[in-house]
């Protein structure tokens, strides 16, 4: 049961280490910056790392548990080693058996911890990508190059914002255009109310005010 449940985070680290190899792999401008824009702007990029977020707070879990399980091993490596006598005799072959749970625990908490840790090193390398291909385009923009193209520059500068960063932008620009509309409609209420008022004055005989 255990080799079932740590062979898909063994998969996941063989998965990051082909990613990482491929992010770091030299590639032109053009190409690079193509694919960047399409990993910020697909949605289903967006649904994968949701997946992973949710998939490494389980690995986190599996690592602390294997940690707790290398402690207890080494108590009983302990306890064993005061054993003296016959007693240490009979205890030889329950000595071999934690030996080898102290391997398999210290193998599971190696593996969780270095796929814990290459993620982080993948998230840290993709933005430090997505930082000198934005420096390079803006390198290019001062020199007088033909730039990208308007969409291209903006879905580079948005890239990274997937998931919940861009959800929320998303949330905020929608509400600064509701804002804009009610600002507007206001506006509008307030010249009719005006436009309204001075009709009465004048239909009821009264002269209006001086401005």
């Amino acid at each position: 049961m255990p080799s079932l449940i740590y062979a898909p985070v063994f998969a996941l680290l063989v998965f990051e280490m082909a990613l990482f190899v491929s992010l770091i792999i030299p590639m032109p401008f053009t190409m690079k910056r193509k694919l960047f824009t399409f990993i910020s702007s697909s949605p289903l990029v967006a649904k994968v790392q949701y997946g992973m977020k949710i998939t490494f707070i389980f690995i986190l879990i599996l690592f602390i548990d294997s940690v707790n399980r290398v402690y207890r091993v080494q108590v009983e490596l302990g306890q064993a080693k005061n054993q003296g006598g016959a007693a240490a005799a009979a205890a030889g072959s329950e000595r071999m058996e934690v030996q080898a749970r102290k391997f398999y625990s210290q193998r599971n908490m190696y593996l969780c911890g270095f796929t814990l840790f290459l993620s982080l090193i993948l998230n840290r390398t993709y933005t430090m990508i997505l930082d000198v291909l934005r420096l390079e385009e803006e390198v290019k923009r001062l020199h007088g190059d033909k730039p990208a193209g308007d969409k291209s520059q903006q879905k580079l500068s948005d890239a990274g914002n997937i998931g919940e960063i861009g959800r929320l932008k998303e949330e905020l620009k929608k509400r600064d255009r509701d804002i804009d509309v009610l600002k507007k409609q206001s506006n509008g209420l307030s010249e009719e109310y005006k436009r309204m008022g001075d009709n009465f004055h004048v239909s009821d005989g009264t002269p209006k005010k001086d401005r």
